[in-house]
């Protein structure tokens, strides 16, 4: 069957071949109780993550570039991804929290007809999803985590390829707003959050995000202001990707966020922005 599942369209049998994702079949690269997810989502640093193979968002700076390129992963059936679940969850998971997986849909809705976990399913994508495949999953999840990567569809095509990433994106997080938000003791069992990036030399893009995200999200939203950007990936032809961001550009983001009335900004200091940070993909 011909796909048409993520923005792209290549419209590749995925039976047969890898799409523009880069996989065929459900493909991990790692399962595991992951303890650097964001406290609002596991207070005790036990988020079930299960990180999928493949991305049709190319982004050159990608910090789990192995992973995105499918350089890495098993394949696996949606029944053994059930499984996953259901071992992620006996081993004390806080959540599920499905990590770049928009061009699994499908097999994730199969998978979660084997095993439907008790605990908060995250849906953690890079924003480049259709409002028609977020549809087809949107009754298995409890809390949307995208990114909102760029503001600027230049940008979005120098450094994805492309162009139509903050349309996209936008249109998916309008979708996703729509999820009740559900806190309980300290924890988001429902609703949305949502990340961005800060790339050096780009902070006035990252404003212009802001501008977007407080006119399409509820102010209360968690919203992840990351500070984690290492040089990594395929950057040799993007100078301005070669350093760490800095105090100066962090801060006057920040701020900037909290002067348009983001109420529950979670932050990052310098330490974020280090390798050790990256899971390894070959435990």
């Amino acid at each position: 069957m011909k796909c048409f599942l993520c923005p792209v369209k290549c419209g590749t049998d995925r039976e047969l071949r890898a799409g523009a994702c880069g996989v065929r079949g459900i493909t991990v690269a790692k399962a595991y109780l992951h303890p650097f997810e964001e406290p609002f989502l596991s207070p005790h640093g036990k988020s079930g993550t299960v990180f999928f193979s493949g991305c049709s968002l190319r982004c050159v700076f990608c910090q789990n570039f192995e992973v995105s390129r499918a350089a890495k992963g098993k394949e696996v059936s949606p029944r053994e991804l059930g499984t996953i679940f259901r071992d992620l969850e006996d081993m004390g998971a806080e959540n599920i929290d499905l990590v770049t997986a928009d061009h699994f849909i499908p097999q994730l809705a199969e998978a979660f007809s084997y095993f439907r976990p008790h605990v908060p399913v995250i849906f953690n994508s890079g924003g480049y999803v259709t409002e028609e495949a977020l549809s087809l999953i949107d009754p298995f999840i409890d809390v949307y985590l995208p990114d909102f990567k760029f503001f600027s569809p230049l940008l979005a095509e120098k450094f994805t390829g492309r162009k139509d990433y903050p349309a996209v994106a936008e249109a998916a997080i309008r979708f996703m707003a729509k999820k009740p938000s559900v806190f309980e003791n300290g924890q988001l069992k429902g609703g949305l959050a949502v990340r961005h990036l800060v790339l050096p030399a780009h902070t006035e893009d990252s404003k212009r995000v802001l501008d977007v995200l407080s006119k399409t999200i509820p102010r209360s939203a968690p919203l992840s202001l990351m500070r984690q950007y290492t040089p990594m990936g395929d950057i040799g032809a993007f100078p301005e990707l070669a350093r760490r961001v800095t105090d100066r550009e962090y801060e006057k983001v920040v701020n900037y966020a909290l002067s348009l009335g983001f109420s529950d900004i979670y932050t990052q200091d310098a330490a974020s922005a280090e390798p050790s940070f990256i899971p390894n993909w070959d435990e």
